[in-house]
């Protein structure tokens, strides 16, 4: 046997062996069994198993960030050491970033199976998330971003009531309603010029993200018919990413100064230089226009400007006074108080919040008295001619009466659309 055996090569030799010994153990066992099991090693698959042994599981643990939460009560519900969040905060950045947790938020800790923490998840909103991975070399910061989709929207209704319910009606949040109204606002009083009959349409976008709707875009162009006069605004966005509502011909909806410095007050008591004061009883001209409005509403600079005043002034109250270049100037009268940034030699912007409606000085309710001045002469606030901002660049021109065409058509085809849908 031991010749025969010889005759073949080595591995061979060890194969017929190892058959003879399985023969001889066939022929010996007990009858009853007829299967044999024989162990035959496969290295291939060592390495998988040892691998597939040795991986690591992580845990995942995630919370909403609840009302009065903080970081480091956070840290310690998911059980993760203060000293790992130390290590976290090192960073000034990684610091700024977190001390600011807003209720409604998400953190999610990323943990190995020796509980160590691997990746820690800092979920802003459902478009930014703030990942931190925990290596040797420190902690690594990634934002990671997603871009919602886009979707254009149209929407077009006649006001029956008021603004907002007629918005509310037409499907516009009231977010997109005050939007439209800031981008007419300088052409527009919405206190004073709303008209049962008016209309407006706008061209806007929604954000989507995996089919859920998360919010507004911007809208992108509008109209808006009031009292029989036709305004129409197109939002630009020119090659150095500066973007504004412009009209047709390229003159910008915005002007040097806000028709009202409030949001949909009412006039109580207009301009008028004879007017009969309803506290003093005489005859005491009224050089301004007051807005009748709840106390504590808001109220915005009319204009960019400096603040040559700010403190009590005799029957005006509390007030503020804004020099905007040398030519204009305008007066906030009664407030409640002033808004923390403002004092004496402060530059504001327009549109600023500068103060609050109040009740003080020679007041019979709430509201706010306001003075438009031109080279020192009082002028009626509502029917004075505003200066206009800036127009469309000359080096943009052409490229923005292109764009304003194609906004314009296609307001036009959503507008007999409609109108085709209403007749129906």
């Amino acid at each position: 046997m031991t010749a025969l055996i010889s005759q073949f090569p080595k591995a061979h030799g060890l194969a017929i062996v190892l058959l003879f010994v399985t023969g001889l153990s066939l022929a010996v066992w007990p009858q009853q069994s007829r299967s044999v099991q024989i162990p035959i090693e496969l290295p291939e698959l060592d390495g998988l198993i040892d691998e597939l042994t040795n991986q690591e599981t992580v845990t995942v643990k995630e919370f909403k960030v609840a009302s009065g939460d903080t970081l480091s009560l956070i840290f310690d519900k998911a059980g993760i050491p203060a000293q790992t969040m130390y290590r976290l905060l090192e960073s000034k950045e990684h610091k700024r970033l977190l001390r600011a947790i807003q209720p409604g938020e998400t953190m999610k800790f990323i943990t190995s199976n020796q509980g160590d923490l691997e990746k820690f998840e800092y979920v802003l909103s459902p478009v930014l998330t703030e990942s931190f991975s925990f290596t040797q070399e420190g902690v690594l910061r990634n934002t990671l971003t997603r871009e919602p989709e886009l979707v254009t929207r149209y929407a077009e209704t006649i006001i029956d009531s008021s603004l907002f319910l007629s918005a509310k009606n037409a499907g516009l949040s009231e977010q997109l309603t005050m939007e439209m109204a800031q981008i007419f606002a300088w052409d527009i009083d919405f206190a004073l010029d709303i008209r049962k009959g008016d209309r407006f349409s706008l061209i806007y976008q929604e954000k989507y993200l995996d089919g859920e709707k998360l919010g507004y875009g911007p809208i992108l162009a509008a109209t808006f018919i009031n009292n029989g006069n036709d305004f129409t605004a197109i939002r630009y966005t020119n090659s150095e990413g500066e973007t504004g509502f412009y009209s047709p011909d390229g003159h910008s909806m915005r002007k040097a100064f806000l028709r009202t410095p409030l949001d949909y007050a009412r006039i109580s008591s207009h301009f008028n230089p004879k007017r009969k004061h309803p506290i003093l009883n005489k005859i005491r001209a009224h050089k301004g226009t007051d807005y009748a409005a709840p106390s504590g509403t808001p109220i915005k600079a009319a204009g960019d400007g400096k603040v040559t005043f700010a403190g009590v002034k005799g029957g005006y109250g509390k007030t503020i006074v804004l020099q905007h270049g040398q030519t204009y100037s305008t007066l906030y009268a009664h407030m409640r108080n002033f808004h923390k940034s403002i004092r004496k030699g402060k530059t504001v912007k327009q549109g600023q919040i500068i103060g609050y409606v109040g009740n003080t000085g020679l007041s019979t309710g709430p509201h706010l008295h306001y003075e438009f001045r031109v080279n020192g002469v009082h002028r009626n606030p509502v029917t004075v001619k505003l200066p206009d901002a800036q127009p469309v660049p000359e080096k943009y021109r052409e490229d923005f009466l292109a764009h304003a065409a194609n906004m314009q058509g296609q307001l036009a085809i959503f507008q007999a659309n409609a109108y085709a849908l209403l007749a129906e």
